[in-house]
Order: structure tokens, then sequence, then C-alpha cells
């Protein structure tokens, strides 16, 4: 057999590792920041769902229709990784154009994020859920397009539970907890645990549980940036979740730690009776769900029905190459014609309030009532929070958190303790 000249090995060798290097370029979307093979301008989005890259992907072939000139490449980074990912490329400039940010505070304090009212105006901002936009404004200014809200917090119930209790879904809306009164909400808790193992998803899950309790108990969890969960309303939020497990009403804190997807899979798997959550889990109980299940409001405390409004957000890097194609794909993204998509198939909530109506369109037209998403936040709503180093801040609280929710530190002492060190996080 013919031998190859190490020579000529060497430059084969060569080609073949420049054609992989601008293979790889290219499917990494590495190519020139100002433009593609074909003239256009590339302007890159960052997002940390997959399962969004479809939805997005059909809204941007449509703004690239009309818009041909320039050319939008998504990149997903996993959720496990994008916020410290995401810090470290804005620290050292090679964030992309346009990202999805949910914490915030720092980058806009830092001058790193564009002003969007400024950049789009009045009228784009008017048409977005005033929830959203309260979330993504700082000192006046807002520093992220919405995209989509989570809407308000409801109970999922399995309906065959219920009937096996005795009890009819019209009697959940009419539910009250109170620590110091009449709590017609553990009393229907303990007729449902006759039934199932667990009656209901009492747990350390910031968005869904102890935001909601704390907000009913008439707390707030931050007064501007400053942290005030510890408080008489935090006790007695905090405290009456607690009691639950205890009273073997929910599942062992050992089993539902933050991050978790315990409580959903034993609602899933028929174990749990009420799962208190959000609009982001409905598509998947739709899908998996091999029982009749319905949606409720969730029970009122002290001071009401409270509930979080949570958003997600693009925000555009103040340092960009190509404002103007930047402004022109946040406009659209931002537009009843760019957001629906992120509507159809019942996906999530838009934040262009026009485009809300194919989301409930769609579930009804499933037989599903999403109402009390919607029906909750007209009651009382309570902020999510942020500023600088709420994320260190957030991580600093879990982890007390569980150990509160494991019954080792007493509710007093563990909001105190998390408190202290949500502020020194938050400072560091």
């Amino acid at each position: 057999m013919r031998r190859v000249k190490a020579s000529t090995l060497s430059v084969v060798a060569v080609l073949l590792g420049a054609v992989l290097l601008i293979t790889a370029a290219l499917w990494l979307g590495r190519t020139s920041d100002a433009d593609d093979a074909a003239g256009r301008t590339v302007v890159r989005l960052r997002i940390w769902d997959s399962d969004f890259v479809p939805a997005y992907r059909a809204s941007l072939d449509a703004f690239e229709h009309a818009n041909p000139d320039v050319q939008v490449r998504i990149t997903v980074v996993p959720w496990a990784s994008y916020q410290q990912k995401l810090r470290l490329d804005v620290a050292g400039g090679t964030v992309d154009d346009l990202f999805w940010a949910n914490m915030y505070s720092d980058y806009a304090d830092a001058g790193r994020l564009t002003d969007i009212g400024a950049l789009l105006g009045p009228d784009a901002v008017r048409q977005w859920d005033p929830g959203a936009v309260q979330q993504y404004t700082r000192n006046g200014t807002l520093w992220a397009v919405p995209q989509f809200v989570d809407g308000g917090t409801a109970i999922f119930y399995n309906r065959e539970l219920l009937d096996a209790a005795g009890i009819e879904p019209s009697e959940l809306n009419r539910l009250r907890w109170d620590p110091h009164g009449p709590d017609t909400f553990r009393s229907l808790l303990r007729r449902l645990a006759r039934v199932a193992p667990w009656a209901y998803n009492a747990a350390n899950d910031f968005q869904s549980i102890e935001l909601p309790y704390l907000g009913s108990a008439g707390g707030h969890f931050q007064d501007g940036d400053r942290f005030v969960f510890d408080s008489p309303q935090g006790v007695d939020a905090f405290g009456y979740l607690t009691r639950l497990i205890d009273e073997h009403l929910a599942p062992p804190a050992a089993d539902t730690r933050s991050g978790s997807d315990f409580t959903k899979n034993a609602f899933l798997q028929g174990k749990l009776a009420l799962f208190q959550s959000g609009s982001f889990t409905l598509a998947q109980i739709a899908e998996q769900a091999p029982f009749h299940w319905g949606i409720a409001m969730l029970p009122a405390g002290p001071a009401g029905r409270v509930s979080t409004d949570n958003a997600i957000g693009i925000a555009a890097n103040a340092r960009t190459a190509h404002p103007e194609a930047v402004r022109r794909v946040l406009s659209w993204l931002g537009g009843p014609a760019g957001n629906r998509y992120l509507a159809e198939g019942g996906r999530t909530i838009p934040a262009v309030v026009s485009d809300q109506q194919v989301y409930r369109d769609h579930w009804a037209g499933e037989g599903v009532d999403v109402s009390p998403f919607f029906d909750v936040l007209r009651e009382g709503r309570i902020e999510s929070g942020g500023g600088p180093g709420f994320a260190a801040a957030l991580e600093a609280i879990d982890a007390i958190f569980d150990e509160m929710f494991l019954g080792r530190i007493p509710v007093p002492e563990a909001l105190a303790r998390a408190q202290r060190a949500a502020e020194e996080a938050a400072q560091s």
C-alpha cells in the first residue's frame, strides 16, 4: 500500500484542523460579530431554557423575513451555570447583544445595560404587563423588555382525591389560613390527609410558597434593597408552613429541599392532593397527570390573598456593536406580533397584555380554566425582590431556610439569621 509522506500529512492535518475550527465557529454562532456570509448584521440572544428555542426561532424567522439585513442567533446556556457565566461574560465584555435577565440590578448599576424606555419609547412600555415593568424598573429606568410572566400562584388539585374526601372544588376558593384565628385551610388538609399520603406541598419554595404566605400574612420580603422578612408577619407565615410539615400534612422537608421537584412529582403520581404552584407547571401537569385535575385559588391569609408575579425579560448589552439592529429586534420581541409566539400552545403567559388572550384561549380549548392565575393578582401582590447582590443573598437565605424547614432551627432564630446572612452576602 502506498504511504503518504509525513509532510503531506502535516498539511492535511492543518487543513482539517482549520475546517473543524471554522465548522465549530459556525455551529456555535461565533462568526464575525459584524456580518455573516450574506453581509447581514448578526445579533446574538442568550437564554437558559432550550424549550423556548422553537418559539423564539419561529418568531425570529418572521422578523428576519421582514428584516433581511439582520440575523439573530440563539445561544442556550443551561440554568445551572447561567448566572455565573453571565457575570463573567459581562465583566469580560464578551456577553451577547441580548440576554435573558431576572437578576439584573448589579449590571444596571454598573452601566452595562441599555435603558429600554429611552430605546423603545413610552408606547412600547405601555404594551407590557405592569408587574413585569415594575420588576425591571430600577431607579426610574426600565432595564429589560418583558417577555413572559408566570401569572399569580394557584392550587392544582387532584379531583379524584377531593371526591374521596367528600370535598367539592368550589370549597377551595373560600379557604383561609390563620395561625391566630379560624383556620379552614388546615381543617381541609386534615380531611385530605385521610385519603392521600400528603395533603399539600408546604416546602422551601421561594416563589410558589414562601412569598405568597409572607405577603398574605401582611409581611414583605424587601423594602427597597433592604431585607425585612424577619418580622412578626414572617414568623406567622413560616411558622404556619413548618407546622404543616410537623403535622404530616406535607412531605418531609428532607425530600423537598429548595430546587427539588419532589412535590410536583408526588402530585403527578397521585400522592399529593393539592399542589400550589404557578403557570410554569401547567403544561407538564396537563401532559402527565393520569387523573382528573383542576386549578383553584390559593388560600387567603390574615391580609387576604397575595401572590407574586415573576417575569422574564431580555436585557440589552450597553456595549453592543449593533445598537440599531438590537433596537429593531427588541421592538419585535416586545411587540404583539413577535411576543405572541411564546403563548402559542399554552407554553407561557406573554408579557404583551394584548397577547395574553392567546394563552387563555388555548387552555380554554383544552377545557382548563386558568383564571385563578390572573384573578389572584387583582387581590394583592408581593414583590419577588432584587437589588445588588440579590443572587448571593438568596443563596445565603436558602441554606438557612432548609434547616428551618427541617426543624433544626426555630423559626424566629432562622429568620433573624437568614436576614443577617442576606445583608452580608448582598454587601460582599
